[in-house]
């Protein structure tokens, strides 16, 4: 688990009423979580969403246009809302959040954190830089 991106997704927690918060791959595997839920609940729900993210692709025709591409899902709940966005190619970020949570500023939050993790996850990784040969 990256621990920068993990410390990244925190920052969605900032927001009144957003709960948790996890990167997935499109794949179906956990990238990075919040603290605040646990690596199996976490695994469970990248499962879920990617399950979710992929059903929400299929039905872009609904929309009139078999071309509208996807960029969003909610999902209702009585005790909250579930937002799946896409988080750059091949990744989703998903946040909980309770009913009162304010739709708008949650959703402009984590159009930020893509923006935010889309650099973090274009970078490749750091080689040792103090080996020299």
């Amino acid at each position: 688990m990256n621990d920068d991106l993990s410390w990244m997704l925190d920052s969605a927690l900032e927001i009144p009423g957003a709960l948790h918060a996890v990167l997935i791959s499109a794949d179906g595997l956990l990238m990075a979580r919040t603290k605040d839920i646990g690596k199996d609940d976490a695994d469970r729900v990248a499962a879920g969403m990617s399950g979710v993210q992929s059903l929400s692709r299929a039905l872009g025709f609904f929309c009139g246009d078999p071309n509208h591409g996807w960029r969003q899902t909610l999902v209702e709940f009585d005790g909250g809302w579930v937002f799946l966005i896409s988080a750059g190619e091949g990744a989703y970020l998903g946040v909980s959040a309770s009913p009162d949570v304010d739709m708008a500023d949650i959703t402009f939050r984590m159009q930020q954190l893509v923006a935010q993790l889309g650099k973090e996850l274009t970078t490749p990784p750091r080689e040792n830089l103090g080996a020299r040969s």
